[in-house]
């Protein structure tokens, strides 16, 4: 069966704020994004605090605001507690598709946009956790409309999650989440994949072997470090212990270069 007009098109959201990413990043993800759609029309949002030198076809809305007590008001729950608005951004009962500003576009994301069913949270299976309770969320997929409670139970006690979660919000939104529906949902590990956990080589041989891309890979997550500019030039992070450079040390990846400059 085919497509219909009304599911053609795809909403990719994303959030800025601060100077830790800049105008270059939104639109890098914008190109990529928009390289990769296919069949789909593609709307790209930009929720952020600051829009200047934004390509002219993002989107932009105001940050989501989380109706909490200056102390509470935690930046790290800004994506995962403050996107849950029910109304946000004017696309209750539309689906949207979430990406961090460090993930790299890798292949189409048409199966991803095709993937999810009916109101279903669609989240990465965390690599760094064991199990299935955690969602690594720096792609991640819900119905607006359908996680308005995330939000409202973090304005109504943020101390409570705060304590319980410090600053892993991603943990506190697949609490959440499970709660209310008993489970994640996941998307197939072969098309959202980790750089540190599936394309690096084993940690003694890092400083000999270019690290890999491996399968079907659709996204290819940058979290923590190295980022994917740092990867390109064999650099883990600007300053690393003595004690960690055995294995925090790689070698350059010219290759993720290609899926930047699109």
């Amino acid at each position: 069966m085919g497509k219909t007009m009304e599911s053609m098109t795809a909403n990719v959201i994303c959030i800025k704020w601060g100077t830790k990413y800049s105008a270059d990043d939104v639109n890098t993800l914008y190109r990529m994004a928009r390289h990769n759609c296919g069949a789909y029309d593609l709307q790209f949002f930009c929720f952020t605090d600051d829009s200047t030198n934004f390509d002219e076809n993002i989107i932009v809305r105001p940050l989501p605001v989380l109706n909490v007590a200056p102390e509470d008001n935690r930046f790290y729950y800004k994506k995962e507690a403050a996107l849950c608005d029910d109304a946000l951004g004017g696309l209750t009962g539309e689906r949207v598709f979430f990406l961090d500003l460090d993930v790299v576009i890798t292949g189409s994301l048409e199966a991803l946009f095709d993937y999810p069913k009916a109101d279903e949270f669609i989240t990465i299976n965390d690599w760094n956790t064991k199990g299935n309770h955690v969602g690594q969320a720096s792609c991640y997929s819900w119905v607006v409309g359908t996680l308005g409670y995330v939000k409202a139970d973090f304005e109504a006690e943020p101390k409570r999650w705060i304590e319980k979660f410090g600053t892993a919000s991603q943990e506190y939104l697949s609490y959440k989440v499970i709660e209310k529906t008993g489970k994640l949902n996941f998307w197939p590990a072969e098309w959202v994949q980790s750089f540190k956990f599936n394309c690096l080589p084993v940690w003694y041989k890092r400083a000999f072997i270019m690290p890999t891309m491996k399968g079907d890979a659709r996204i290819l997550v940058f979290h923590g470090d190295p980022k994917a500019t740092d990867a390109i030039k064999g650099i883990w992070c600007d300053k690393v212990p003595l004690i960690k450079r055995l294995y925090k040390t790689i070698r350059p990846s010219p290759w993720i270069a290609k899926y930047l400059d699109v």
